[in-house]
C-alpha cells in the first residue's frame, strides 16, 4: 500500500493542497491514516480512483 501526502495528492490532481484538505475534511477523499503530525495520508489507489471519477463528473 503506497501512501501519499496532501502535497503529493495536490500535485497529482493539479490543485492547491488546501483543496485536498477540504476534500478530506468533507469525506470526499478518505485518508487511510495520519502521520506523526496528524496530517492525512491517502492510499494511491483511492486517489487515482477519485481523480478518474471527478474527471467523469467535470473536474476536481
Amino acid at each position: 500500500m503506497a501512501l501519499m501526502t496532501v502535497n503529493e495528492v495536490a500535485e497529482f490532481f493539479g490543485v492547491q493542497s488546501t483543496r485536498v484538505e477540504r476534500l478530506e475534511r468533507e469525506s470526499l477523499l478518505m485518508a487511510k491514516e495520519k502521520d506523526d503530525q496528524g496530517n492525512p495520508l491517502f492510499e494511491r489507489g483511492d486517489v487515482e480512483k477519485y481523480k478518474e471519477l471527478a474527471e467523469r463528473l467535470g473536474g476536481i
